[in-house]
């Protein structure tokens, strides 16, 4: 049975924002103030988008959440088109009521074939409150279609019999984000959305699963493919919970699957997996993308063209904000890093998803705001001249240490990148670079070697101080940021101090920090200072010049569960620069004597630092590859 679906009753939508660049527009599609009648709704979450049936029609789908925004409140599923590739929207309508429950990650797909859209969404009972739905929770898979480009739709059906296991008993989720239809190979026209789930024993949480649903006859029936299934250790410790699944299919028909991870132990906020068989199974466990600069967020991945990928998600690792598009040029296999990617807003972003709404232009729909990520879901339009040519990883200086050979032949890697145009002066041993305290960094690629773990350390540098510094100064950062495993190495002019901030985990956490400071001459004294801090004999210890401060250590790893990053100079989330300049920079994979310090403090070579910058040059860009 196929009821209509009526319009709600909305205020007037705003108009479109003029494009900031030639290429974009942008507009608030949803949001509590101008849609359905005051005090409907108390927010808009978790969009999902595709495009078609038809040409020119995008449809954006919603969860409209009543009386207050939390996360199993009472949600409608609800709905805007377009005609027009999303340059004017229709008024809001309601696709699937909760009354009272939760329905909600939208799913939707269109059937080439047929031009029917095909919807699956995730229930559970409602609740008053803002708090999360009771764990374990009871969550079932229900889809619903519409042949008539979204006007209309049918009820919905359940289907958990054929996508819920019995045993998938603690959390169920689909999508949120679109579905594909395969075009290449036997499996040809087959629709796959991604599912992940969680099983409970009674007691505890036992395994996380990641998996592809997949219908062969337009959406009618559907069964389970693929399944990625990681245990629970008893202590509550896992390696991945891939999650959120996006999927985008390649040229050679494989289906390519990247998620969000949540809290395990591998490094990483974002994971990949891939699918050679139509997504009847995966090659390989998914593996986390430690290099991968986001929080953790669903994200949404998009083929604009077979030689041009999108991914959108949040740049800040550890916040959700800076929404960010990412190209890659080789269909998933790597990324381009945040600072390569095209910025949508440096506010507040959350969910997102991406269709190509006509040829060589994109469309975004993602969770955004002033204040909070949850205020407003806008819709941004934007071209590929808009995101900018290819471009290569930039200027790069020579790492002398483990972390810079390539681990499969031991040759050296093309070195750290030079970012935002710091420049090379003398130094305190040879050169130096001068970093302007706006955009200038130094980011090392990731290598398996890179992360100490929980083994001692010592990390050494030379800096001096700008003339009139702001705000943080970051020197040296490994690791996260914000509560997460660190290392992390400031300068505090105001103080007159360099702090070393030391962050770790152990089994089921939580994460300890320890801080340790030392005093330092004031800015513009125009003196080199030498910087070492050392993980030890269960102590930190922090050197600076001839003047030391040490404060009992925390144990674990320092480089676990959250994204990695590398950087001289700049704070992970772009938010904080070094005014001043930078020399020989070393992070050594044990504690030093401290007759090793002093030999290090002299320009000395010591044993086989994991990283050793001695930032004497900067090498030109090498040239990238075309990709058709």
């Amino acid at each position: 049975m196929v009821t209509a679906v009526h319009p709600l009753p909305a205020r007037a939508t705003a108009d479109p924002a003029s494009p900031a660049r030639t290429g974009f527009e942008e507009r608030v599609l949803f949001s509590a103030a101008q849609d359905g009648p005051p005090g409907e709704y108390s927010c808009f979450r978790i969009p999902a988008l595709v495009a078609g049936p038809a040409p020119g029609t995008v449809l954006a789908f919603a969860e409209g959440r009543k009386g207050n925004c939390g996360d199993a409140t009472d949600i409608d599923v609800v709905l805007k088109r377009s005609t027009d590739g999303g340059r004017t929207w229709g008024p809001l309508r309601l696709v699937d009521e909760g009354d009272g429950d939760t329905h909600g990650n939208p799913a939707p797909v269109v059937d080439r074939a047929t031009g029917r859209v095909v919807l699956v969404t995730t229930y559970n009972k409602g609740r008053q409150d803002a708090a999360n739905c009771d764990v374990p929770c009871d969550r079932t898979p229900h889809v619903q279609y519409s042949d008539d480009a979204g006007d209309r739709w049918s009820r919905p059906r359940d289907l958990t019999e054929s996508l819920r296991p019995r045993g998938w008993n603690s959390w169920y989720a689909t999508g949120p984000g679109h579905g594909i239809q395969l075009a290449h190979g036997p499996d040809s026209g087959r629709l796959v959305v991604g599912v992940n789930a969680e099983s409970h024993d009674g007691t505890r949480g036992t395994a996380n699963h990641a998996a592809l649903a997949l219908s062969d006859d337009g959406g009618r029936h559907w069964r389970l493919g693929a399944v990625d299934t990681h245990p629970i250790a008893p202590d509550g410790t896992y390696r991945q919970m891939p999650s959120e699944l996006s999927l985008a299919e390649r040229s050679d028909g494989s289906v390519y699957v990247n998620g969000r991870e949540q809290n395990g132990t591998d490094l990483g906020h974002r994971d990949d997996a891939v699918s050679r068989d139509g997504g009847e199974s995966f090659t390989a466990p998914f593996r986390a993308l430690p290099d991968l600069a986001a929080p953790m967020v669903q994200g949404s991945v998009a083929a604009l063209r077979p030689g041009r990928w999108l991914l959108s998600v949040p740049a800040d690792p550890d916040r959700r904000r800076t929404m960010t598009i990412r190209s890659s040029y080789d269909q998933g296999h790597t990324w381009e890093s945040a600072e390569q990617g095209a910025r949508v807003t440096a506010d507040w972003s959350g969910y997102s998803d991406l269709a190509v709404v006509s040829p060589g232009t994109a469309g975004l729909l993602y969770e955004a705001g002033k204040g909070n990520a949850r205020d407003e879901i806008r819709f941004a339009r934007f071209t590929e001249d808009w995101l900018g040519p290819r471009t290569g990883p930039g200027p790069t200086t020579p790492d002398r240490g483990t972390a810079g050979r390539n681990g499969a032949d031991g040759r050296a890697a093309p070195g750290a990148y030079v970012l935002g145009g710091a420049r090379p002066t003398g130094g305190r041993w040879g050169g130096a670079l001068v970093l302007d305290g706006v955009d200038d960094s130094v980011r090392l690629p990731y290598r398996d070697t890179l992360p100490l773990g929980e083994r001692d350390f010592t990390a050494t540098l030379w800096f001096r101080g700008g003339g009139a510094p702001r705000g943080e100064q970051p020197l040296l950062w490994t690791g996260g940021i914000g509560g997460a495993p660190q290392v992390a190495l400031r300068w505090e002019p105001a103080t007159r101090q360099v702090s070393a901030r030391v962050t770790a985990v152990s089994g089921p956490g939580p994460a300890r920090t320890a801080t340790v400071r030392a005093a330092v001459a004031p800015p513009g004294d125009g003196r080199w200072h030498f910087v070492a801090l050392r993980r030890g004999g269960g102590r930190l210890t922090l050197t600076v010049d001839d003047g030391a401060s040490s404060v009992p250590g925390v144990p674990g790893s320092v480089s676990r569960g959250s994204t990695f990053g590398a950087y001289l100079g700049q704070k992970p989330d772009g938010r904080a620069f070094l005014s001043g300049e930078l020399d020989d920079v070393r992070v050594y994979g044990r504690g030093l004597p401290e007759e090793e310090v002093t030999a290090v403090r002299g320009g000395r070579a010591v044993g086989r630092p994991v990283v050793w910058l001695p930032l004497d040059g900067v090498r030109a860009a090498f040239p990238t590859r075309p990709f058709p």
